[in-house]
């Protein structure tokens, strides 16, 4: 019998009995034309026979003729592996493959076919440029099978080389169909019931309450989710992964409908949702969930943010923000910053990179307070810039500023256990001034008025985002009125918060509210002087022709201006303020101005908030508000900047229609 299985190493031996013993039952009726199918079968044998061998003949001449690049040992483990495999050459077509390979598919005629009959998404050229290394869910005779590659270049003399693709099969079907079966969680918060039902007649409220908490259950029963209210505006989910895709590839249309409610509101309704999807338990899931729902809320609203383990997707955000924060949290975030500052031993305060009058005046506001209540306080920069050039020559120029600014290399010198780092204007990793000051510090206080983006600066003792401010400085500006008994600031601490304010609303014409005008005005009351302000903001002629040469530059394409700038202007802040100049042209929406510093092109957009910069800029890794945003691209050339760019904004009027 062994005999008879090396004969035909790959054909099934109880079909060869069974053929055998209907042939002597031929045999015994008629003996002619049983010897006649004995005969044709002996010669079906030998034909498989010769095949086989001449398969086998093919591959170890493979080998031998690349004994060079493939060992022995690579020659027994590729012939033996427990696992399905097979090789391509360059053009995608099957050369080979091993004996487990046959037994586990049973596919026949495969050899010289294309890897395309068996995979349809297979992408030889990518394959080979190492763009991918392995296709997840291949489904193969109903089964479910990871293919993962690999390339093996080999040295055939005289300087040919050749290529060829290795894969590797491995069966994923029960994992594939655990996870469509899986659940996820979701969390759904009703971000603005309050002002909606504030902006409501009395008599319409009950109904309107009704209608959105109507509208959210229905939401769940379509999606055939449990539902949980837990709170008068937050509700949680428990819906299968497979609807979550489903909900995913319709960009979260719940987010539009809501909208839609309208019952005497004069506000729309929106919703901040956060999905965990892909962990191993359902606790795993609510702490993704919770965490995608916290990046909701932080950057505006309105959206729906998916984590699936590491990854996050981000659906939505287009709604225009508006003031909603109440004085009882910056009198509760001041109290809790007072005991900080009390109990460090001195205190650090640091700003993001390339630094504006509102980073800057906003440091200024929180050292003075610190130093008030008998802390020794620096403020940590790097090096000046055009924006902070005239308050940081005020202060130079004044004896009682003197050690007031510090370089980050004295700052590491001397931090210490209790030492306090605050964090004004940034909350992004990639973007703070200094990250290895933000890693050897133990206290970590972040106070910011930006989105939230994905690599948020963890840790922090005490974190104060309102992205509903206009500034840092406005939040400051209120921060200080609960810190100090009877606040006392000089002209010069008073005129740079006030100075940061300006910058960051336009002079008051940008994002605007009630607030920032309260802030204004204890700031005046200071003794701020708007004159001395607006000289913060004055420009040197070369300036100024500068940022006229990039207008001449801009293009405007179905009302947004995209504008580069000359080789000979390498400011970002020229850039920012050519942005900021051409939305001053009628018709113009929206407008992207690039600057292109050494190998980085540092884009900065602006808008009246019919057009969502943020979301736009995001796409290419940047971020900010609806109006006012920024993004940093590397290593490109400036036409393929703008290609981008143009693609990023495409995507963005697709997913608003």
């Amino acid at each position: 019998m062994n005999k008879f299985k090396s004969f035909l190493p790959n054909t099934n031996i109880y079909v060869v009995i069974s053929s055998l013993l209907m042939i002597v039952i031929f045999m015994w009726k008629d003996k002619f034309l049983g010897f006649l199918l004995l005969a044709i079968f002996i010669l079906v044998l030998v034909y498989i026979r010769k095949t086989v061998k001449e398969k086998e003949k093919d591959w170890n001449e493979f080998l031998e003729n690349n004994s060079k690049s493939i060992d022995r040992a690579t020659h027994n483990t590729l012939k033996n592996l427990p696992f399905p495999m097979m090789i391509l050459d360059e053009n995608g077509e099957i050369t080979w493959y091993n004996k487990k390979f046959l037994s586990v598919f049973n596919l026949k005629d495969i050899l010289g076919q294309n890897i395309i009959k068996l995979i349809s998404n297979f992408n030889t050229k990518d394959v080979i440029k190492s763009k991918v290394s392995s296709y997840k869910y291949v489904n193969i005779l109903d089964e479910y099978y990871d293919v993962y590659t690999n390339i093996v270049n080999i040295d055939e003399g005289y300087g040919a080389n050749r290529t060829i693709i290795i894969l590797y099969f491995y069966q994923v079907t029960s994992y594939k169909k655990n996870v469509e079966y899986r659940e996820g969680i979701m969390l759904i918060e009703v971000d603005n019931l309050d002002e909606v039902i504030k902006g409501t007649e009395e008599n319409k409220r009950p109904i309107l309450i009704a209608e959105i908490e109507r509208f959210i259950m229905n939401y769940a029963s379509s999606i055939n989710a449990m539902i949980k209210k837990y709170a008068s505006n937050k509700y949680i989910l428990s819906v299968k992964d497979s609807v979550i895709k489903e909900e995913m590839n319709n960009k979260f249309d719940v987010l539009d409908k809501i909208r839609e409610i309208d019952l005497g509101n004069k506000l729309n309704v929106t919703l901040s949702i956060g999905i965990g999807r892909m962990g191993e338990n359902p606790m795993i899931n609510n702490t993704y969930a919770n965490s995608a729902k916290e990046l909701a809320l932080g950057r505006g609203g309105d959206q729906a943010v998916v984590k699936s383990g590491e990854k996050l997707d981000f659906f939505g955000g287009k709604a225009k923000e508006f003031e909603k924060r109440t004085k009882v949290r910056a009198r509760v975030i001041a109290h809790a910053l007072r005991d900080l500052i009390e109990e460090s031993s001195n205190v650090y305060i640091m700003g993001h990179r390339n630094p504006d009058m509102d980073a800057f005046g906003s440091a200024i506001g929180l050292t003075s307070v610190a130093r008030n209540l008998g802390k020794q306080c620096r403020i940590v920069l790097e090096e000046s810039n055009n924006s902070i050039k005239y308050i940081l020559d005020k202060m130079n120029n004044d004896n009682n500023y003197n050690g007031w600014v510090i370089t980050p290399n004295e700052c590491l010198e001397e931090l210490d256990e209790n030492s306090l780092l605050i964090l004004v204007d940034v909350h992004s990793r990639s973007y703070v001034q200094n990250e290895e000051i933000v890693n050897n510090v133990k206290s970590l206080v972040i106070i910011d008025h930006h989105r939230r983006t994905v690599d948020f600066i963890e840790g922090a003792i005490l974190t104060y985002i309102e992205i509903y401010a206009s500034s840092t400085s406005e939040l400051v500006t209120e921060m200080i009125q609960y810190m100090l008994e009877k606040p006392k600031l000089t002209q010069l601490e008073a005129e740079a918060l006030l100075a940061g304010i300006c910058i960051d609303t336009k002079n008051f014409f940008l994002k605007t509210g009630v607030r920032t005008f309260e802030a204004a005005s204890f700031l005046r009351r200071l003794g701020a002087d708007t004159i001395d302000v607006k000289k913060m903001f004055g420009h040197d002629l070369s300036s100024y022709i500068k940022k006229f040469e990039i207008i001449k530059n801009a293009v405007v394409e179905n009302n947004i201006a995209i504008a580069v700038s000359p080789g000979n202007i390498q400011e970002t802040v020229v850039g920012a303020q050519a942005a900021d100049e051409l939305l001053n042209i009628t018709g113009i929406q929206a407008s992207f101005v690039l600057v292109r510093i050494k190998d980085d092109i540092f884009i900065s957009g602006r808008s009246f908030g019919d057009i969502n910069v943020q979301l736009i800029l995001e796409a290419l890794g940047g971020g900010g508000h609806l109006t006012i945003a920024g993004a940093k691209l590397t290593n490109i050339t400036n036409e393929e900047a703008v290609e981008r760019l143009k693609d990023a904004i495409n995507k963005y009027s697709r997913e608003g229609e």
